[in-house]
């Protein structure tokens, strides 16, 4: 279970309960939890992440995945145990709404993935005696700048919502049933909202939705990304990340705005699959097979410097060794930074859930095994071609015995990636938390690297030194 990290100002002398949060899943649940806390804040209801302290507890929960309604399943039993009143939110109960009320007793109310907006008058409700369902059948709800929020992330860190839904039906994939077709932001929402974030001191600002690639082609009848991200270069946060980059989106004219907009992180998530062109019309992804290799050839063309993270699925029904094996030499050839793996889970709902040829568990999890032993070396080497640079790195954690620092470089991204642990410079040189400082890189691991503050001197002499070279 993972609550809320951090807590609005309890409302102490308000006669309002006090209601403690669970996150679980992504960051875009995460952004739902965020606005339930400040909505209920601004209620006046004291609002915590301990448990203990609560007599009602709000779960925002996650169905992606079978592991995923697991998790849920198992935190809202151990609270309904320990005598909680239990508010369930988010994409479990989306997709189970009456059967989760029917079930647990201790659930007064389910609210879903395009109603968390509702969450002051639900609680009045339940509060009132009723138990109460609020789940719109089909989520159209998307929240903009003036929905209140408060951050569970470091004051360093957020993560700003660019659009909810998913227009693509992928056949593996539960989220359009979940979450609703894309509903994007305007332009001018967004940049007001992280406009606001950058006042809050947010050096690092992370765009979400489900395909950011096909950001505003509801809105404007096509994609209009690169024009958000030229806006956010006018915002004053040194860092802007994007998740996730679907290959069909990664047009010239956006490629171009990484590669000019000077706070836009050449950083590219794309969740590609898989890389054989038959597993890929079996997932109902065949505009990828053609384009994949061609595409990645032209990124790292035009943005030398690009991170490619992308994640595979393994196990998917059909998948025979040959489909598998050419997967293997995709990834041995392709040379990605991060790589994820999952195993095939059949989910209700979906077309992939009644194909033929199931792939049985043991193989799917020895293939997965497998792929991430290729690739494990792959992320080592391309870690260590870093060590000897400079690089900004955002210090997150410090340790005041040993003097080490915990934080990130551009190439990775919260949660998912690695680390660099990083050590004073020379006359004792470091950093606070939620700052930006130059680090030189010393060594690296597989999936950590390892570095030094450096001082303005020693950064004018390697600049001069380089220039030297040049000439």
């Amino acid at each position: 279970m993972s609550p809320a990290a951090s807590q609005p100002p309890s409302r102490a002398g308000s006669a309002k309960p006090t209601v403690a949060f669970a996150h679980l899943g992504c960051e875009k649940n995460r952004v739902d939890t965020e606005h339930m806390l400040g909505l209920l804040a601004q209620a006046g209801y004291g609002v915590s992440a301990d448990e203990d302290e609560a007599a009602v507890v709000v779960v925002n929960t996650c169905s992606f995945i079978q592991d995923a309604r697991e998790e849920s399943v198992r935190t809202l039993v151990e609270l309904a145990e320990q005598g909680k009143e239990l508010i369930i939110a988010g994409c479990l109960a989306q997709h189970f709404q009456a059967e989760l009320l029917d079930s647990l007793p201790e659930a007064k109310a389910i609210v879903g993935t395009g109603d968390y907006q509702h969450i002051v008058s639900v609680l009045e409700r339940v509060e009132a005696g009723e138990r109460v369902n609020q789940v719109s059948a089909v989520p159209s709800f998307v929240a903009d700048e003036h929905l209140p929020r408060y951050r569970t992330t470091s004051e360093a860190v957020a993560y700003l919502k660019v659009a909810e839904g998913c227009d693509y039906r992928c056949a593996f994939c539960i989220i359009p049933k979940l979450r609703g077709d894309q509903r994007s932001r305007p332009i001018e929402s967004i940049v007001a909202e992280a406009q606001s974030l950058a006042a809050q001191g947010v050096q690092e600002l992370i765009l979400i939705s489900q395909i950011t690639t096909n950001y505003g082609l509801d809105l404007y009848g096509k994609p209009q990304l690169a024009e958000l991200l030229r806006a956010l270069g006018e915002v004053e946060i040194p860092w802007i990340r994007v998740h996730y980059a679907y290959p069909s989106g990664l047009t010239p004219e956006l490629l171009a705005a990484y590669r000019e907009v000077p706070n836009v992180l050449p950083y590219l998530d794309l969740p590609l699959q898989h890389s054989h062109p038959e597993l890929l019309r079996a997932m109902n992804r065949p505009w990828q097979a053609g384009v994949t290799a061609e595409l990645l050839k032209r990124i790292r063309q035009q943005l030398p410097d690009a991170v490619l993270r992308t994640t595979f699925i393994v196990g998917f029904p059909g998948e025979t060794e040959a489909h598998f094996e050419h997967l293997l030499d995709f990834v041995a050839e392709q040379r990605f930074d991060h790589v994820g793996v999952f195993t095939f889970s059949a989910e209700e709902g979906t077309a992939a859930a009644t194909l033929p040829d199931p792939v049985p568990a043991a193989l799917a999890q020895e293939r997965k095994d497998r792929l991430m032993a290729l690739q494990q070396p792959i992320a080592a080497e391309r870690n260590a071609a870093w060590v000897g640079r400079i690089v900004d790195v955002l210090i997150e954690q410090e340790n005041p015995s040993s003097g080490e620092m915990l934080g990130r470089c551009a190439r990775f991204a919260p949660e998912v990636d690695g680390e660099v642990r990083v050590m004073p410079g020379e006359g004792g040189l470091c950093a606070a938390p939620g700052t930006l400082v130059p680090v030189r890189i010393t060594a690296a691991d597989t999936y950590d690297l390892v570095g030094e503050v450096v001082g303005a001197k020693a950064m004018v002499s390697e600049a001069l030194a380089a220039r030297r070279l040049v000439g």
